[in-house]
């Protein structure tokens, strides 16, 4: 049975597509796994995905992925895959999500996989609670590709992105997400991806060496959310479901929940519609 604390890639015996129980989503979420060589342009400390390098994927199978995904959701929609592998209480399908082994706007064939998915989702009809989401750490913005495959998922019914903000200080972005860039490049790209489709921040939220994140770094956070909020939908607030396999994995630790909580509360004090998962 699928659960929250394994989000395996193969579960589902294919190359591009797998299935999850997503406590963000709450339910059951497909995932497009477009980085099938486990490389990302991050190196998030809190990363889940096993030898994890550096770099772009290799080509996509745009085929094979559209083969796959309606295969998949064949199972799902006149199968029995949910009674098989899914629990009754999260046996409904939520969405189908672009995140995976890697950043999926790496892939030069982004836009086109986009396109491919909206097809497949037409042609088996899904309802509107079926939402198509993009997993992103919003880096790659400056590519037309990447604006064009993003549009398209704005223009789709309940089309989203879920864009990566864990920190909001150049020490603090270098330490948990492995990458030198400033808090204002991220918001000018948060800024493009929101006029391009409705857009959810999500932060993971948690204590590395069982230290919380320094009033400072804090405070450089709801500065940097209250700057957006007329532009986003909401933030994801989650601690760690599932352990990292990156090299810091003994230093990281959740939150005790009230301390988590009581962050949340702190953006939603701005105005701002949160949704926490400690």
């Amino acid at each position: 049975m699928l659960t929250i604390k394994d989000h395996s890639r193969d579960s589902a015996g294919m190359k591009y597509v797998y299935p999850v129980i997503s406590r963000r989503a709450g339910g059951v979420s497909v995932g497009i796994n477009l980085n099938v060589n486990n490389a990302c342009n991050w190196a998030c400390v809190y990363c889940q995905v096993p030898n994890l390098t550096r770099g772009g994927p290799p080509p996509v199978d745009l085929d094979q992925l559209e083969i796959e995904l309606r295969q998949f959701l064949r199972d799902v929609t006149t199968g029995d895959f949910l009674i098989k592998h899914v629990e009754p209480e999260a046996r409904q399908l939520m969405d189908l999500a672009f995140s995976g082994n890697g950043e999926p706007t790496s892939a030069p064939e982004f836009a086109a996989a986009v396109e491919r998915v909206v097809r497949v989702m037409r042609e088996f009809d899904l309802p509107d609670s079926v939402k198509l989401r993009l997993i992103t750490n919003g880096s790659l913005m400056f590519r037309p590709a990447v604006r064009q495959g993003i549009a398209a998922i704005g223009a789709f019914a309940g089309g989203e992105v879920w864009f990566k903000l864990d920190q909001a200080t150049e020490a603090g972005i270098e330490r948990i997400n492995g990458v030198r860039l400033t808090p204002e490049k991220i918001r000018e790209s948060l800024l493009v991806c929101a006029g391009l489709a409705p857009t959810w921040i999500q932060t993971c939220y948690f204590a590395m060496d069982e230290l919380e994140t320094d009033e400072a770094g804090r405070a450089a956070y709801l500065e940097l959310i209250a700057s957006v909020r007329e532009k986003i939908k909401g933030v994801h607030l989650y601690g760690l479901a599932r352990p990292s396999l990156q090299p810091q994995a003994s230093r990281l630790s959740n939150l005790k929940e009230e301390r988590f909580l009581q962050f949340a509360r702190s953006i939603s004090s701005l105005g701002i519609e949160v949704v926490a998962n400690p």
